[in-house]
C-alpha cells in the first residue's frame, strides 16, 4: 500500500475535496440529531442532580429521626428520675432533703418539656423536608419520563442513519490516508473555523466558493495545475478547480 508522501498533490486535493464532501454528508446526519445529544446529556446531568438532592434530604430526615429517636429516651429517663425522686421524697428526714428532690424533680420535668419541644421542632422539620422530598421525585420522575423519550427519539435516528454514517466514517478514514497529517490538520482547523464546516471549497464565476472573495486569473490557472495546495487569501480555505471538485462524488 502506498504511503502519503507518494501522492502526487492533484491526489491529495482530491482526497480532501472526498473527505470535505463525506464530511458534509456526516453534518447532514448530525442536523438530523439536532440538539437531542446535547438535550439528553443535560436532562442525565439533571436527573443526577435530582437523585443527589434526593438522597442528601433523605440522609437528613434520618438524622432528624434519629434525633427525635435519642430526645424521647431522654424523656423517658427523666421520667424515670421523677418517679425515683418521688418515692424518695417519702422517706426525707428534712427540709434541705426536700428541696434538693424537688429541685431535681424540677430539673427532670424541664428536661422532659425541652425534650418534647424539640421532638416538636423536629417533627416539623421532618414535614418540611418530606415535602422537599417528594418535590424531587417528582421532579425525577418528570426528567425520566422526558429522558426516555428524547432517547427513543434519538435511538430511531441513529437506527435509521448507523449505515449511513458507518459507510461515511469508512470513506472519510480512506480519505484522509491520501493526505499529510499538516494537510489535514490544516483542514480540521479551518473546518472548526466556520459553521457550514466548509474547508475545501471550489473556484466559481472566478470567486471562492466559501467567501465570494474573487480570485485573480492568475491564481485561477495555478489553482487549476493543481501543482499545489492554494488558499484563499481571504477566509484561508483551501481552493480546487469546479473540475475537480465536480468529479468526485459520494454515493
Amino acid at each position: 500500500m502506498a504511503s502519503v508522501k507518494d501522492y502526487s498533490v492533484e491526489e491529495k486535493l482530491a482526497a480532501l475535496v472526498l473527505l470535505q464532501k463525506v464530511d458534509c454528508k456526516l453534518d447532514e446526519l448530525q442536523i438530523l440529531k439536532g440538539e437531542l445529544p446535547m438535550e439528553v446529556k443535560d436532562l442525565e446531568d439533571e436527573i443526577e442532580g435530582l437523585n443527589a438532592r434526593k438522597l442528601r434530604v433523605e440522609e437528613e430526615i434520618n438524622g432528624i429521626q434519629e434525633f427525635i429517636a435519642q430526645k424521647k429516651e431522654g424523656i423517658k429517663e427523666a421520667e424515670a428520675l421523677v418517679k425515683k425522686y418521688e418515692k424518695q421524697s417519702d422517706n426525707v428526714k428534712n427540709n434541705r432533703e426536700f428541696e434538693a428532690i424537688n429541685k431535681e424533680i424540677e430539673m427532670q420535668t424541664l428536661e422532659v418539656k425541652l425534650c418534647e419541644k424539640h421532638i416538636k421542632d423536629a417533627t416539623e422539620e421532618i414535614e418540611e423536608k418530606a415535602r422537599l422530598l417528594e418535590s424531587a421525585k417528582k421532579a425525577v420522575a418528570t426528567k425520566e419520563n422526558n429522558l426516555a423519550g428524547k432517547k427513543s427519539e434519538l435511538d430511531k435516528i441513529i437506527n435509521e442513519t448507523e449505515k449511513e454514517e458507518k459507510q461515511y466514517n469508512k470513506e472519510a478514514a480512506e480519505a484522509r490516508s491520501h493526505a499529510d497529517e499538516r494537510l489535514l490538520a490544516s483542514y480540521d482547523r479551518i473546518r472548526k473555523n466556520y459553521r457550514n464546516g466548509l474547508a475545501v471549497v471550489p473556484v466559481e464565476r472566478d470567486s471562492c466558493g466559501g467567501c465570494f472573495h474573487a480570485i485573480p486569473p492568475q491564481r485561477q490557472s495555478e489553482i487549476k495545475l493543481r501543482k499545489k495546495v492554494i488558499v484563499c487569501e481571504n477566509c484561508g480555505r483551501i481552493l480546487v478547480d469546479v473540475d475537480l471538485n465536480d468529479s468526485i462524488e459520494v454515493k
